[in-house]
C-alpha cells in the first residue's frame, strides 16, 4: 500500500499576494524582506512607462516600455491589471502570473488600490490582500523626504494623494500599521503561511484523504 505524502508535500495552486499602502508607507522594504526569507515566493514584475529610477534594472525590478508598447499590450488582453500613476502606466503581464498559479507557485505583487481592484475581479479566489499604513502622518512625510528619490513638488503631491489612497484599506483582507519593519515582516509571514494552508488551495487533499483512509 503506498503511504500517503507528508502534509508539506501536498499539491496546492499558488496565490497572489498583494501589498498595497500610500508611496512612503514602507511596502517597498517588506516586499524585499519577504522575498529575501522566503524561498517560495517570486516578485511578480510590472511593466511601467516612467523612466527608471537610480539602480533600478530592467526586467528585475520592472520591464521599462513606451506608451505606445503599453497600449498594444493592453489592447491585446495581455494585461490582467493596469493604472495610470502620476502621469505613468503600470501593468501586470498576465501568462506568467497564470502560469505561476497553476505551477503552485506564489506571486508577491507591490501594486495600488486601482490595480488590486482589477486583480480581484480577473482572480479573486486566488488574491490575498494587505494593506501597509504608516503610524502617523509625519512619519510617513519624513520616510518620503528621507529616501531622496523624488523632488520636494513631488513629495507634496504624494502626501496629497495619500488620503485618497488610504480610504481604499476595508478593500483588503489584512491590514498592518507599519510601526516596526521587523515586527511587520512577521506578521507578513504569519498571513502567508495561513493563506497556504486554505483547504480551497490544497489541491492535492483529496488524493492524500484517499490514501489515508484505504487501510480504515
Amino acid at each position: 500500500m503506498s503511504k500517503p505524502a507528508p502534509s508539506s508535500e501536498i499539491s496546492r495552486r499558488g496565490l497572489l499576494l498583494v501589498m498595497s499602502s500610500p508611496s512612503g508607507a514602507g511596502k517597498t522594504t517588506l516586499s524585499r524582506r519577504l522575498l529575501a526569507s522566503d524561498s517560495n515566493i517570486t516578485m511578480s514584475v510590472s511593466v511601467t512607462t516612467r523612466a527608471p529610477r537610480p539602480g533600478e534594472v530592467d526586467g528585475t525590478d520592472y520591464h521599462f516600455i513606451s506608451k505606445n508598447k503599453f497600449a498594444e499590450l493592453r489592447d491585446a488582453g495581455g494585461l490582467l491589471e493596469w493604472a495610470e500613476v502620476f502621469g505613468n502606466f503600470y501593468g501586470t503581464p498576465r501568462k506568467p502570473v497564470e502560469a505561476a498559479l497553476a505551477q503552485g507557485r506564489d506571486m508577491l505583487f507591490d501594486i495600488d488600490w486601482q490595480g488590486t481592484q482589477q486583480l480581484a475581479l480577473a482572480i479573486k479566489d486566488d488574491l490575498v490582500r494587505i494593506f501597509i499604513l504608516p503610524p502617523t502622518v509625519e512619519e510617513l512625510r519624513e520616510r518620503l523626504i528621507r529616501r531622496a528619490q523624488d523632488t520636494s513638488t513631488v513629495v507634496a503631491k504624494r502626501m496629497a494623494e495619500a488620503s485618497h489612497e488610504i480610504s481604499h484599506w476595508p478593500e483588503y483582507d489584512y491590514v498592518i500599521i507599519n510601526h516596526d519593519v521587523e515586527d511587520a515582516h512577521r506578521q507578513i509571514s504569519a498571513i502567508l503561511t495561513a493563506e497556504r494552508l486554505r483547504r480551497r488551495r490544497r489541491i492535492g487533499l483529496v488524493h492524500f484523504v484517499r490514501e489515508l483512509t484505504k487501510g480504515l
